[in-house]
């Protein structure tokens, strides 16, 4: 699958609207009762880029993206601004945000990963787009140093440590991240008037799996 590490320009996915999807398919069984089941794993989450156009210089931006992406072909990184930190949107990731994985004394490798939270109910989110530069990472509570004691792989969200942590030991991790993504259409229609008057082109952009 075709895909470019370059971010949709910040400022205009900031006026954005979108999030989670989730597939649930419902039975409604002869007695009232319910079953319920997911073919998905993971959420996919959905975009309409066009919200966060606000001149018709950002328009000529986005055309100049979408030509760039040849359209739906070739995937890209998308900021979701509610929700592209390892913490909470006002704080400052720090390296115990999450807890990425126990250590078993031989691997190396340990994908990124944030756990949502709610009551006693939790989900693990893969994390594949890590922005570079943000992630931090710690050993039972003991920060490491980026290219001495470990790497990242900020393709894949991949954490790779020079030696193997001691077995029976917290993994944990903080980051800023983006979501991998691709145009959800081969056509943006566009018209000076229409946007002058206040109506924003529809540009979906909707999350693929890597």
């Amino acid at each position: 699958m075709d895909f470019h590490e370059i971010q949709f320009p910040a400022r205009l996915s900031f006026g954005s609207v979108g999030g989670p999807e989730r597939r649930t398919d419902v039975v409604t069984l002869a007695s009232g009762f319910e079953e319920r089941n997911t073919p998905w794993a993971h959420a996919r989450r959905r975009y309409d880029a066009g919200i966060g156009l606000r001149s018709l210089d950002d328009i000529a931006v986005l055309i100049a993206f979408f030509e760039a992406r040849r359209g739906q072909l070739i995937g890209f990184r998308w900021k979701d601004w509610s929700d592209f930190k390892s913490c909470r949107p006002s704080q400052k990731p720090r390296y115990d945000d999450q807890v990425i994985a126990i250590a078993d004394g031989e691997r190396t490798a340990f994908p990124l990963i944030k756990t949502y939270r709610s009551g006693h109910a939790t989900y693990d989110r893969p994390i594949k787009k890590p922005v570079e530069g943000t992630v931090r990472v710690g050993i039972q509570s003991d920060e490491q140093q980026d290219g001495i004691d470990y790497t990242v792989d900020v393709t894949t969200g991949v954490v790779t440590f020079a030696r193997p942590p001691l077995a029976d030991v917290e993994i944990s991790a903080g980051f800023e991240f983006d979501v991998p993504v691709r145009f959800d259409t081969d056509r943006i229609q566009t018209s000076v008037a229409s946007f002058q008057a206040g109506d924003a082109p529809d540009v979906p952009v909707v999350e693929v799996r890597i």
